[in-house]
Order: structure tokens, then sequence, then C-alpha cells
């Protein structure tokens, strides 16, 4: 739970009394590896915070699953639009390893928003960071090519290739397995 307190303070102070109220609301909860977090038409009610492991957000399809982010650890994850609405979700947020959240429901984190003085701070940061993160991938899709994606990739996310299977990765650069193999082969 520190963990989130020390993102948060990277960028602005937070009081002991502001802190005590948020990380009151927030709930542990771990899962093993493919948990569904969220299911295509489902609600999402909570914003959460990776303390360990990996998330990624997918498309699911009959054939193959469109894979469109992934989240780690001392990251926020969440189907934001959905959370934002609290209408159904056209996706899916499923953990690649054991992960452990810290979760805060869209009713409590509204609460925090309210009683404290770090609450609107904390939600703008949390924002933010999934905006940019989003916003990250979007360029990499109209700017880099496949390859470029891919060396991308782990030039910023090493522990990807340890983690994450390569259909999931070839799905978020947008090649087949087959390209990805070739991908991996001229620049090994």
């Amino acid at each position: 739970m520190n963990k989130i307190r020390e993102q948060f303070e990277q960028i602005v102070e937070m009081k002991d009394s502001d802190w005590l109220i948020f990380s009151s609301k927030l709930i542990k909860s771990e899962h093993p590896k493919k948990t569904i977090l969220l299911k295509l038409g489902e609600t999402e009610k909570y914003l959460s915070f990776i303390e360990k492991g990996a998330v990624r957000l997918y498309i699911p399809k009959q054939e193959n699953d469109l894979t469109f982010g992934f989240c780690f650890e001392n990251q926020f994850v969440s189907a934001y639009d959905s959370f934002l609405s609290q209408n159904p979700c056209s996706y899916e947020l499923q953990t690649i390893t054991e992960t452990t959240l810290w979760q805060i429901s869209h009713k409590d984190l509204q609460q925090v928003y309210a009683q404290t003085e770090i609450g609107n701070t904390i939600g703008r940061l949390t924002a933010e960071s999934l905006f940019l993160n989003k916003s990250e991938r979007e360029q990499s899709l109209l700017n880099l090519t496949p390859e470029e994606r891919y060396v991308s990739l782990f030039t910023e996310r090493p522990q990807l290739i340890r983690e994450i299977p390569l259909k999931f990765i070839a799905s978020y650069i947008g090649v087949t397995p087959q390209a990805l193999s070739r991908i991996r082969k001229r620049i090994s």
C-alpha cells in the first residue's frame, strides 16, 4: 500500500490525514495468472493500483483476441472509460502473471474527492497517468513500424519478454505471431 503513496508523493506531498482517509478505502486483492478481472459487458467498479504483476486489456475475438494495452507494477489499471461513465465495458482485463492489486471503488473514490484536500489531485494524477499510457500507445501505432514498436516495447519494458506470451505481444504491436517471429529473428 505504501507504494501507492510513494507514487503520488513523487509528484505532490500528501498529508497524513488525507492518506488515512484514502488508504482506508483501499482493498487488497490477489489474483492468479490468467484471471479475468473484468468481463466484456460488465461495468468497471474499481480503479486499481498494481503492486505486483501485469494486466492486459483486450477485445475478445473468436479467432484471436486483440490486445491493446498492458499495465505493470506501480501503474494504475482500469477500464477507465467504463469506470468514469459507469456504463458496460467493451473489452476485458486479464492478469498475465500472479497479480496483487490495491483497489478503490467508484463510490469510495467520490468520497475521497469530497473529504480530502488532495482528493481531486489524486484523481487528476491517476487520470493523467492512464491518459498518457493510452496516448503513447496511439502514437506508436501511428508513427512506428511493427518492428520499431517491438523494439520500443522491450527498451521501455524489458520485463515483457519474460512475462508476456508472444501471441499477446504480436497482437499488441499489430502483427501475426509468425510476423513477430520474423521480426525477432531479424533483430537478434
